[in-house]
């Protein structure tokens, strides 16, 4: 490749994909160091430098200068503190160059060249448009489906831009086919040794939030803000919301006539559930917001570490729990602060020494001797329990990780069955519109009211029942009916 070949590909790469000439010439001294290295059998630091202007070039074999701890081999570093070092007084971070002899190219060593420089100049056009794209970040976007992989689905956003969706990051349950419109949340990702590329994610809080910027004109004019959002994809979200305009109700916008408006959000997230939620600086005022309608009897507040001790009524504590405790889990990350949830009557369980070990044997199914090291370890009450982590618990040297986890996990079903122990009779699921007699029958096996039903996903309920997914759909989307109401 002699001067005027190399100012040639310099000009026409430049010229046809719209690229800076000093990105083309990078490319091309990346290719001939490269080459270069071929006459090496050890791993060598050679670098080249073209004149952009007459297209001239040198080949050097370079050493860092480093410490001890960074000494990797003599091929490409030398110690700061040897002799070499000294005599020539060099400073750490130093290169060393010494000028070799430009490499012939043979066809080998030209097929290697062409291959670096077509390289570059894929990562140079990937990294023009995400310039172009920059501006969209954090936003919400629209593409075609491309290809779709068993990672990662490709999605072409237009002029040329193509974002990797990866499964991870879409809500459970979605597929996608080629050709499929998708919407989801623009963000950049930085691979290691592979540079930027642009991803989008349908998982993220900010598509619940750019969402409701498309659906509650109110927020994206900023008269009614979003200010705090916990969120677990395709399940459960809440959001907190705020406006100074008195003569406006935040909740009441956001929901929308009828509940066309969150509906809409929910309906873009596969039936996602949305509670919405008035916004409290004073965190106790927020959680009581959170939890409603579960009611809250006592707050205890530890500041410092951002903790709450809850206390709701027995007949509200399976309801400010939720499904596997996605309700307090939400409410904990919507708020900030961990939150240790209780009933009224476990003060009066864990009153007594022996009353709290009938409690546990009761509950945990154990024998008398573990619940004594138990409660004389300080988890005397079946919710110090299932809140307790498992590294804590086997501190105590009679207790393994499999027994840990078992007595979390049995702790935890406690719970709620002390909850449902004194609550009201079931909930009739005839009265729901397109409920038969056979699918109440199945509903009432497995739940015990509504609140239930509307935590459902629907594949959820297709698999509790054998319905179809729209059936399935129409069954929840009626029992959340309340949510809607103005």
């Amino acid at each position: 490749m002699n001067n005027e070949e190399i100012l040639m590909v310099a000009e026409s790469v430049s010229n046809e994909k719209d690229l800076p000439k000093d990105t083309i010439f990078e490319a091309i001294e990346i290719a001939l160091a490269s080459a270069a290295k071929k006459k090496y059998a050890d791993d060598v630091d050679i670098r080249v430098d073209i004149d952009h202007k007459t297209g001239d070039y040198e080949t050097f074999r370079c050493w860092e200068v480093v410490e001890v701890d960074d000494y990797e081999t003599p091929e490409m570093h030398i110690l700061i503190d040897s002799d070499h070092a000294e005599e020539k007084n060099l400073s750490l971070g130093d290169l060393v160059k010494e000028k070799i002899e430009n490499v012939e190219f043979g066809r080998i060593a030209a097929q290697i060249a062409k291959q670096v420089i077509v390289q570059k100049v894929r990562d140079a056009e990937r990294l023009e448009t995400i310039k172009k794209f920059r501006s969209s970040l954090g936003l919400l976007v629209t593409g075609t489906v491309k290809k779709v992989t068993r990672e990662t689905i490709i999605v072409d956003l237009g002029e040329g831009a193509d974002a990797i969706l990866p499964r991870s990051d879409l809500i459970q349950g979605e597929i996608y086919r080629i050709g499929d419109r998708v919407r989801a949340i623009l963000e950049e990702t930085v691979r290691e040794n592979r540079g930027s590329q642009l991803t989008l994610s349908r998982g993220s809080k900010e598509m619940l939030v750019e969402l409701f910027k498309l659906e509650v004109p109110e927020i994206a004019e900023e008269v009614v803000q979003i200010r705090a959002v916990a969120r677990e994809p395709g399940g459960r979200s809440k959001i907190a919301v705020k406006t100074n305009d008195t003569r406006i109700d935040p909740v009441g916008a956001c929901v929308g006539m009828r509940g066309a408006r969150v509906q809409a959000v929910s309906n873009e997230l596969g039936n996602e559930r949305i509670d919405i939620i008035v916004w409290e600086d004073d965190p106790a005022k927020l959680l009581i917001n959170t939890l409603s309608p579960a009611e809250v009897t006592s707050i205890v507040l530890d500041e410092d570490a951002d903790k709450m001790e809850v206390q709701v009524k027995d007949e509200s504590l399976a309801q400010a729990i939720g499904r596997n405790g996605q309700n307090i889990r939400l409410s904990s990350e919507l708020i900030g602060w961990d939150i240790q949830i209780r009933g009224e009557n476990e003060d009066k369980e864990s009153s007594g020494s022996d009353q709290a070990s009938n409690i546990l044997e009761k509950y945990l199914d154990i024998d008398t001797s573990t619940s004594e090291i138990l409660i004389s370890n300080g988890f005397e009450s079946v919710n110090s329990i299932a809140e307790a982590e498992i590294s804590k618990l086997c501190e105590i040297e009679e207790i393994t990780e499999e027994i840990a986890e078992t007595l979390i996990e049995r702790a935890s079903d406690a719970l709620i069955e002390i909850a449902l122990s004194d609550m009201e009779e079931a909930f009739d699921f005839n009265s729901l519109e397109d409920v038969d007699q056979e699918i109440a029958k199945v509903l009432s096996d497995n739940l015990s009211s509504k609140d239930e039903l509307a935590d459902l996903s629907v594949d959820e309920l297709v698999e509790m029942t054998k319905i179809d997914e729209e059936l399935a759909a129409k069954i929840i989307m009626d029992a959340r009916s309340d949510w809607f109401e103005e």
